[in-house]
């Protein structure tokens, strides 16, 4: 009985460490033998977590305005930020999570996580690439966007090439710019914080 209970023990060792060597290949991808998603580099992840960006507030109508807000690199991954700077009202916010969860379903995204918070609400998703996605709401009706690769080959990283369509928190105006009337219910909100809707 004692041999059966050590080997079982050596088993689940020897489970655990592989899971534990496997690193970056946890969060998906078709991978290479360095464990890095095949073919892809930090900057390729970047251009893809754009997409998964763009593609996913495309969805979102009428549209919203957002900047970029980061990129930041680990030892093989890399993660974009954007802020949503159109003010998402409290009553709107379950309807704009909504949309956002379904086009990640249609898309064969896995929803890890849904945080269903009055005030700070989030959904966390996997795309069948191996991307990490997060929305979240933040302060006064903001939300924000992140996406992060999995493990790829290390490379230099270029900002995003698109030009956003909102405000920055400088108060600046990119071109084009949009707004919209109809997420924002409430009145505006004073200091560094998103701008209003006409």
């Amino acid at each position: 009985m004692r041999r059966v209970t050590r080997d079982v023990h050596l088993i689940c060792a020897v489970a655990v460490a592989g899971v534990l060597v496997a690193g970056c290949g946890l969060v998906g991808g078709a991978e290479d033998g360095n464990g890095a998603v095949a073919d892809m580099d930090m900057q390729g992840a970047a251009e893809r977590a754009d997409e998964v960006f763009y593609a996913t507030v495309g969805e979102i109508k009428p549209e919203i305005d957002w900047t970029h807000r980061a990129t930041t690199t680990g030892s093989c991954d890399v993660s974009r930020y954007w802020t949503v700077m159109t003010v998402v009202s409290e009553q709107r916010r379950g309807n704009f999570l909504g949309v956002v969860e379904r086009f990640w379903k249609a898309s064969d995204y896995r929803i890890d996580m849904v945080n269903p918070s009055k005030d700070l609400p989030t959904i966390i998703a996997t795309s069948p690439d191996g991307f990490g996605v997060r929305v979240k709401f933040g302060y006064k009706g903001q939300a924000f966007f992140e996406v992060t690769s999995p493990c790829v080959d290390k490379s230099k990283v270029a900002p995003p090439t698109k030009v956003a369509n909102g405000r920055t928190y400088e108060g600046e105006i990119p071109t084009p710019n949009v707004h919209s009337d109809f997420w924002s219910a409430g009145s505006p909100v004073p200091g560094p914080t998103p701008s209003p809707s006409p």
